[in-house]
């Protein structure tokens, strides 16, 4: 039976296409919250979950480091999808017949540009794939969808103009989750990652003291973010990644040496860092 990997969106969506280029012998189930799609791994319906985990961009994904630690799965690979925005239109349409397109809230000031030069008005859906899947409902030839190319393949539109992001740099990361952990060395050209979340001890200086580990042994921390923990403003949570393997002495010592200034540490996955990183 094909294994099936659960993702937050519609069919077409780019986390969709994030499935289909890292694992493309699963099958994709769509699910409508992120929350969906990690309950969906932890009862059995899904193997593996794609989550997004930021945007170059946007940012960091709203609530994602929250649900990770309380997720019970574990991080094991990454991918990178290259953002880009096709205009999507009913077989038969015209670029010079489009009046409106839906989109995202935040894909459409991605494509202001294209969208001004051609007199288009933006319109708000609260998904890409979902505007590409209503556009197709309603053969309304004045109507495009902005999204992915994989949405109009599914949908039967008809791709209008492909690339049409005002900058050709927006990348959205995910991370791959399982309900088993992969702690072991794997074939990782550009080295492994690892990726834990931690809260310091209510002493002075807590986090300088344990942040100190990483510099003393030339470990090289690529992502430190915090967040705050049950709506407290006194309780923060750090969500951190650093290039090595647990196992590698100068990533050991700098664990170790966290250990002493935190009150909790918990390692979500080690993985290889995916060729995207570097280019």
């Amino acid at each position: 039976m094909t294994q099936r990997i659960a993702f937050q969106g519609e069919p077409g969506a780019y986390s969709h296409e994030a499935c289909r280029n890292a694992r493309p012998d699963m099958e994709a189930l769509p699910c409508a919250t992120f929350e969906e799609a990690i309950a969906a791994v932890k009862n059995g319906d899904a193997a593996l979950a794609m989550l997004p985990v930021e945007n170059s961009t946007y940012g960091r994904v709203a609530d994602i480091h929250r649900l990770l630690p309380q997720s019970g799965l574990h991080i094991i690979d990454e991918a990178f999808v290259r953002v880009h925005i096709s205009l999507l239109a009913v077989p038969g349409a015209k670029l010079e017949d489009i009046e409106e397109a839906f989109s995202h809230l935040v894909l459409l000031p991605q494509c202001a540009g294209f969208l001004t030069e051609h007199s288009i008005r933006g319109r708000v859906s609260p998904d890409n794939a979902r505007a590409a899947r209503e556009v197709a409902e309603a053969g309304n030839k004045a109507h495009a969808a902005l999204a992915s190319e994989l949405a109009g393949e599914i949908y039967g539109l008809d791709v209008l103009a492909r690339h049409i992001e005002d900058h050709d740099n927006n990348t959205t990361r995910f991370l791959i989750m399982s309900p088993d952990a992969q702690l072991e060395r794997r074939d990782a050209p550009k080295g492994m990652v690892t990726s834990f979340v931690f809260q310091v001890r209510n002493i002075p200086a807590a986090l300088y003291k344990a942040m100190g580990g990483f510099a003393t042994n030339g470990v090289n921390m690529t992502k430190l973010e915090s967040y705050m923990v049950d709506g407290s403003f006194t309780a923060t949570q750090f969500y951190a990644e650093v290039e090595g393997h647990p196992e590698d002495e100068n990533v050991k010592l700098a664990l170790d040496e966290l250990g002493y200034f935190t009150s909790y540490l918990n390692i979500l996955g080690v993985y290889p860092a995916a060729q995207s990183r570097h280019t």
